[in-house]
This record gives C-alpha cells, structure tokens and sequence, in this order.
C-alpha cells in the first residue's frame, strides 16, 4: 500500500486521529482497530489508477445493503486535490459498473471538473438550479456511455447559496431517479459552508486532506460540522501531493 495517501475510516475516533499537528502521510493511522490505509494518487501511472481502484471498491462495491448512491468530496481547504479524486474515482466506477455514473461539479465559485475531462462549461449546476428543463438536459455524456458530468455551468456569486436550497433538494431527487450513482466535487470548507449543507443531501461524504498542510484540528471541526448537519462521513483521503495541471490547461502556459 502506497504511504502517499491514506483512506481513514472511523473518523469518530477524533483524539486518536485529529490532534493539533498537521497530518502526516504514514501506514497506519488511528491506532488498533482503525481501518486500513488506501491509497488515492494523482498521477496517471498503473499502481497510482490501481490505488482508485481501491478506493472505488472500499466505498461503493462492498458486498452492503447500503452502498452509497450519492457521495459528496471536499477538501477541508483549497488545493488539496479534491478535483481530481472526484473525477479519477468518477472514471474507474463507471468502467466497473453497468449501472449510470453521473459526476457533479458543486463548485459554482471557481469550477475545474470541466477541465478534468477536457471540456467546455456550459450549461450546467448554476442553471439547472434556476431553470425548470430536465436535469438530464444538463449533462453531458462521456465515455464510456455510462459517464455523465454535470458542469458548474453559469457563474453567479449569489447562486452559490443554492446548493444549499429546496431546489437543490428536489434536483438531487431527480438526480437519483436518473442516474445509479452520482458523485459531486464540491468547494473547499475553507471558503464556503455550502459543502455541509450539500453534504446532508449525500448519502456520505469523503474528506480529501493535504498532508503535512491540513491541521487535524481543521479535520475533526469538518467531520462534527457535517455530523451535526446529519452527514455520514465515509473516511478521509489524506493526499501527499497537489492535483496536476491538466493538459489542456498546460499546453496554455
């Protein structure tokens, strides 16, 4: 198992995981009893798509009946990665699955997802928030046929509060009855609350932290703030390095 990034699950146990230092990308995490670490890297090589792949079996192929369908990822503070985790784990369950993958971009402030599937954004989110036409007319078909990504779509600093709204409620209801699994990239908790009130829509929330950067103290208040918003965290990421450019991003410096 990779030491760059870790999952860590049973994020209750906050005074053996969350202390005051900054986290450390290590083996083992939590003490006895913890669960295992899985590693999520940001490359392209074959061990590093192999570490998603882990991650995808860990969190929606277990042998449960209660899989989840709807998974909210934030980072607790910018530039941890939480973009590209999305997108890659968005990528390897569609290929594992016959079922329906939609990935989301939520972060209607400073959206990125487009650029991780090299494509425009266009209609998307922001506008299936204020518009009335179906959700599915807002997606985009990927490959393979069974990827789906909803952009952020029109930028509008007041719209980020409707993440958050009766809308979005609705909205993620027929999200659900469109699509298997949907998967949304959702803005750092540094910068917006939105996150947590998203979260509670979400069957489960994953947590991607930066390592040697995150404060565990930043890691514990995000884990009770989604608690207390009646949020299920899943388990944390804990990334060793930031997300790399993407191509089309690159070819342009």
């Amino acid at each position: 198992m990779s030491r760059n990034f870790e999952l860590l699950q049973k994020l209750g146990k906050e005074k053996e995981l969350l202390g005051s230092a900054p986290l450390e990308s290590r083996p083992s995490v939590g003490g006895e009893g913890a669960a295992p670490a899985l590693a999520v890297p940001q490359g392209n090589s074959k061990p590093e798509l192999q570490e998603i792949t882990g991650l995808v079996q860990q969190v929606f192929l277990t042998p449960s009946s209660d899989v989840p369908r709807t998974v909210l990822f934030a980072g607790i503070e910018p530039a941890t990665g939480v973009t590209w985790v999305t997108a890659r784990v968005a990528e390897s369950l569609s290929g594992r699955v016959a079922a329906s993958v939609c990935v989301v971009d939520a972060n209607l402030r400073e959206p990125a997802l487009h650029q991780q599937f090299e494509v425009d954004n266009q209609v998307g989110l922001a506008d299936a928030l204020l518009n009335p036409n179906p959700v599915r007319s807002f997606a985009r078909q990927l490959s393979p046929a069974n990827l789906w990504l909803i952009t952020a779509g029109t930028l509008n600093e007041n719209q980020q509060g409707l993440l958050t709204s009766d809308r979005m409620r609705l909205r993620m209801q027929e999200l659900r009855s469109e699509f298997d699994f949907i998967l949304f990239d959702a803005p750092s908790l540094g910068k917006s609350n939105a996150a947590v009130g998203l979260g509670a829509f979400c069957d489960g929330v994953v947590l991607v932290l930066k390592a040697n950067a995150s404060r565990r103290e930043s890691a514990s208040q995000a884990v009770e703030d989604f608690q207390r918003a009646n949020a299920k965290v899943l388990g944390a990421v804990l990334n060793q390095r930031t997300y790399p450019i993407p191509n089309k991003l690159y070819n342009k410096l």
